[in-house]
């Protein structure tokens, strides 16, 4: 059985509330304390580092902007500035889903410089760009280097997932919300003609646009989009691979009721469909059948201990022994 704690291991740095969501394990929750590394910054979402060695982490603001941190140091200039390219306004209810909403750097940044970001353009689609860094300073990025790889237009201005990940296959995997409104109106998470509502695989290089690997699921699907690797999903905002294992966990958003943590194991073909919008969480959402290939998620919680999961990461520190191997999660918010 998979060991699972849920709560929020946010800090003013994420801007995740602090509080207990679920316990699903054999081990105890242990005693963790959230100490503040840094401040100063606008709507910050996700954290990063580039993998070459530098002990750098990367911040990403929703308004279009990517700092570094270096010894618990914000840099003074932004390592890419593309505020002019995002749109993140601010909807009705105060807050947005559009923005600078991911980051992924290539397995081979420190040789070549790539990186990759996820956005939503000021005409509210979302755009998936390359980038490189300056070839004068390790500590900026070329913003003259950018290369749109892909456009997807969105319906609506919420479920835009925007997560990005390089897999241990070294395939890049993309994140894509339902396309917003309530409760999937197009049917898009269980249409496998559209990217809305799916987790892509790409090759993405350092140069030119990208490629579809061969073994993708629907690659001889003739009525399927060939980047799709999983559907059924209504809002994946954060997923992650186990760095000892390979295994794929999946935070998908959801609706009215219920959030739920999705997982594929590592050498899986691909192809899983989580059920969204004929299932929410465990949960048949309508009078129709379950589809014969539907993957249950591993965890789910109800709305009364939290409303958004935030996604999380299978811990392999070795400062906290008993959380070893252990995926943990946070949420946005209170229920």
């Amino acid at each position: 059985m998979k060991r699972l704690l849920g709560f929020a291991l946010g800090c003013l740095l994420l801007s995740i509330p602090l509080f207990t969501a679920l316990a699903q394990s054999d081990v105890a929750l242990p005693n963790v304390e959230m100490t503040e590394i840094a401040r100063g910054f606008s709507r910050p979402l996700f954290v990063t580092h580039a993998g070459d060695g530098s002990g750098r982490l990367f911040v990403v603001e929703q308004g279009g902007r990517i700092w570094i941190l270096e010894e618990e140091r914000r840099l003074d200039t932004p390592f890419l500035d593309i505020s002019q390219l995002v749109s993140s306004e601010a909807n009705g209810a105060g807050y947005s889903e559009r923005g600078l909403l991911g980051l992924a750097f290539h397995p081979d940044y420190a040789e070549n410089g790539v990186f990759f970001v996820d956005y939503t353009d000021t005409n509210g689609n979302t755009v998936v760009a390359r980038y490189r860094v300056s070839a004068a300073d390790p500590d900026l990025a070329d913003p003259a280097s950018a290369e749109i790889i892909l456009t997807q237009q969105q319906p609506y201005a919420n479920h835009n997932g925007g997560h990005l990940a390089f897999g241990p296959d070294g395939y890049l995997y993309i994140g894509f919300g339902d396309g917003g409104s309530q409760g999937d109106p197009n049917g898009n998470a269980q249409n496998r003609s559209s990217w809305l509502g799916k987790i892509l695989r790409i090759a993405a290089g350092p140069e030119g646009g990208y490629a579809i690997p061969e073994d993708n699921p629907f690659v001889q699907d003739t009525n399927a989009a060939p980047e799709i690797w999983a559907y059924g999903l209504r809002n994946p905002w954060r997923f992650s691979f186990d760095r000892e294992t390979g295994d794929l966990y999946i935070g998908d958003v959801g609706g009215s009721d219920w959030e739920e943590i999705d997982y594929q194991p590592a050498g899986s073909p691909g192809g899983a469909n989580y059920g969204w919008n004929i299932y929410e969480g465990m949960h048949p959402t309508s009078g129709r059948a379950a589809p014969e290939d539907l993957v249950l998620p591993i965890t789910e919680y109800p709305h009364s201990e939290g409303v958004s999961v935030a996604g999380g990461y299978v811990y392999r520190g070795s400062t906290i022994e008993s959380l070893q191997g252990i995926y943990l999660y946070g949420d946005f918010g209170f229920g």
